[in-house]
């Protein structure tokens, strides 16, 4: 079935995005009941949906890894991505959005726009992403569908209106009021099959009214031609105001807003009506642009299948019976089982085995697929996470995917040293896979050290080291992933290297000015070299001195970030000068730039959100409070109190087992990486400190 050839046009590539725990595996579940494609709801709460196959997944009932489904509806062919919410498997949905044409943001109608929410709104964002949002779980008690629908506006900052309104009061749900046809629907079934089309009953009839308006107001801000209408007072058509819909969402100006309940099995097939109605099909979205490698120049991937082939590696996993499999997106031209395929940024040729639909963990072999498809690619060998994929005729390089950087790390020992090659190469599987996973070795601690976005995202690599593999490590304590920078510019700082023990010598003499650089740069190296005072052979050694030495600061070892090296001045020496002379130049120069330049510690700050019933939170505040939270927002949703601050991620190791002992286990909360900010003086010694004591702890 998943094979079936679709005209393009029918074709909708989507993504099921949202915060943890607003109902994102569930609505798909759904969506895959009502397609067909599956015959019996599955649970989260018993672990047996078809998005979550991993046993963590079922155990903790959260989306670890995102899973990719192909299902039709009404005649058209829809490839789903259901993400996940949790901001530790942030990459997830970052890759995903990559290739995908459009999404659906579901929302909790208790717990509303949550911090996860607003990151994958910004990731959407980032991509032009067109959206469609599903405010979900209306059945629950104090759910309030225009509570969220304001913080749709206040916190997303989006040009949204309902298309449907829930027929509902407290945990009482009882239909769905149209708002685009004027039409009352209700379900003749507990499955949500049947649904019954029927005209809306008096009492709703003032606030169907009242929406219908104000969706016709949104829309003529996002779209010129009910804009016109609208303004000489002219009547809409449902037909009309559909259209305009549609060239809104295409825009990404305007937000169509739904309602339902999909562990209850309503609203979801009007959502996927939506999906067909107003998100768009591969011939709809902004082109894919990548470097021509024959012309140098910009180019545009037609989605066509008689264009050059254009498709982009997003995603590496592993099976356990066919290998890697790499999941790609076809923007341009066909692949076909047995091809060969050029990777132009790794220089290599790469067979194509097999071609593989996916449903979750479960797999269908096609013998060809065409442009505008997701499909997993069997048989590459050195491909990996954002490379492109073409013919070496036509080669082009597409725009790889951004990777956040990490902000946790531990460290690893393999139980036993014959483990220790196992563990490498187990590690390098999980490089392949996860681009937001850092490895390196600390050569002074004899430490393998892993990087990560949170305690959760280190927490389940380790499991699955034990699970899949057989591998048991012991774990040190959670590291903080400090960094340092400087806080004044310097100027003509010097950086020498002369040697000489007999015969030839080393010489290599820098000066360098220094300044801070914008948050988030990292450390910027600038050639301002002019005369030939330095030759150009020995600048890219100068960089690679500095690179080198950015990796430890002076402090205690931290990487350094954020800061501008300039190459100004130097000297060499006809005979002794050399590339490793010029390289420990930098690296001197750059040990006195740190020094000189008042060199700080930096610290990830959390965005951090809490909710706990108002008995509670007096004892919540008080002890963020201690944690160096500044607080930037309080607020109600329903009977529970809601406080977001930023907190620095080295005071909320185990903060969940914290937050249960203060609230009786009746507070939730969420945080997000937000940015890096200065380490107050007194915490900075203490830094320094712990660090010392700990290498030499591991020296002993």
């Amino acid at each position: 079935m998943a094979s079936e050839q679709v005209p393009l046009n029918r074709v909708r590539n989507i993504g099921i995005i949202a915060h943890i725990d607003a109902g994102k595996t569930t609505t798909t579940e759904r969506i895959l009941y009502y397609t067909g494609m599956i015959h019996k709801l599955g649970s989260v709460d018993e672990g047996n949906t078809q998005m979550d196959y991993m046993e963590q997944e079922k155990e903790r009932g959260i989306t670890i890894v995102s899973a990719n489904t192909t299902t039709f509806w009404k005649d058209h062919k829809i490839n789903i991505i259901d993400t996940p919410g949790h901001v530790d498997f942030t990459i997830e949905v970052e890759r995903s959005l990559k290739v995908l044409d459009g999404a659906v943001i579901v929302l909790c109608s208790t717990s509303g726009v949550q911090s996860q929410t607003e990151t994958v709104w910004r990731q959407a964002d980032r991509y032009h992403v067109p959206r469609i949002a599903f405010i979900n779980k209306v059945d629950r008690l104090g759910a309030d569908f225009e509570r969220v629908l304001g913080q749709i506006y206040d916190r997303l900052g989006a040009n949204a209106a309902p298309i449907n309104i829930p027929d509902h009061h407290e945990d009482r749900f009882k239909g769905i009021i149209d708002v685009v046809s004027m039409k009352y629907i209700t379900y003749a079934d507990a499955d949500g099959m049947e649904m019954i089309v029927s005209d809306i009953p008096a009492e709703f009839k003032e606030k169907a009214d009242k929406f219908h308006h104000l969706l016709i107001e949104k829309v003529a801000e996002a779209d010129d031609a009910i804009m016109e209408k609208y303004l000489a007072e002219e009547p809409i058509s449902a037909a009309e105001l559909k259209a305009g819909i549609r060239r809104g969402v295409l825009k990404a100006k305007f937000l169509p807003v739904m309602a339902g309940t999909a562990l209850k099995n309503r609203g979801v097939q009007l959502v996927l009506d939506a999906v067909i109605e107003y998100l768009p099909s591969p011939l709809e979205v902004r082109q894919a642009q990548g470097k021509d490698l024959n012309t140098g120049e910009e180019r545009s991937c037609i989605p066509a299948d008689d264009q050059p082939l254009a498709a982009l590696v997003f995603k590496v996993a592993s099976d356990p019976y066919v290998g890697k499999l790499f999941y790609t997106r076809v923007y341009s031209g066909t692949i076909s089982a047995g091809d060969q395929l050029f990777n132009p940024g790794r220089d290599k040729t790469e067979r194509i085995s097999k071609i593989l639909m996916m449903h979750a963990n479960k797999q269908e072999i096609i013998s060809k697929i065409g442009a505008g498809e997701i499909v997993a690619l069997v048989g590459l060998k050195e491909s990996k996470n954002g490379d492109t994929l073409c013919r070496e005729k036509d080669p082009i390089v597409l725009e790889s995917m951004r990777v956040p950087e990490p902000v946790v790390s531990m460290a690893l020992e393999p139980k036993t040293k014959a483990d220790q090659d196992k563990l490498g190469i187990i590690l390098r599987k999980f490089l392949d896979e996860d681009p937001s996973l850092r490895v390196e070795y600390d050569h002074e601690t004899s430490q393998t050290i892993i990087s990560g976005m949170g305690e959760l995202h280190l927490e389940i690599i380790i499991d699955r080291m034990k699970r899949e593999h057989n591998l048991d490590a012991n774990i040190g304590r959670p590291q903080v992933a400090y960094k340092e920078t400087i806080t004044r510019k310097v100027d003509k700082v010097v950086g020498k290297f002369i040697s000489q023990s007999g015969g030839r010598g080393q010489y290599g003499h820098v000066v360098f000015n220094v300044s801070p650089g914008e948050k988030g740069t990292g450390v910027k190296f600038v050639d301002d070299i002019y005369g030939g005072v330095i030759p150009r052979e020995f600048i890219k050694s100068v960089e690679n001195g500095v690179k080198a030495q950015s990796c430890n600061g002076i402090l205690a070892g931290y990487p350094v970030t954020d800061m501008v090296v300039s190459l100004v001045d130097g000297s060499y020496h006809d005979v002794d000068s050399s590339d490793i002379a010029f390289q420990l130049a930098a690296k001197i120069g750059m040990k006195e730039a740190l020094a000189k330049g008042n060199s700080v510690f930096m610290e990830p700050i959390m965005a951090v959100e809490i909710s706990a019933p108002e008995d509670f939170m007096g004892a919540v505040i008080g002890d963020i409070n201690t944690r160096r939270a500044k607080i930037t927002e309080l607020g109600n949703i329903s009977n529970v109190k809601t406080v977001r601050a930023d907190i620095p991620l080295a005071e909320m190791f185990n903060y969940a087992n914290a937050l249960r002992s203060l609230t009786q286990g009746r507070a939730s909360f969420s945080m997000e990486p937000s940015y890096y900010a200065q380490v107050p003086n007194n915490v900075s010694e203490k830094i320094v400190g712990a660090r010392q004591e700990y290498l030499n702890s591991k020296k002993k």
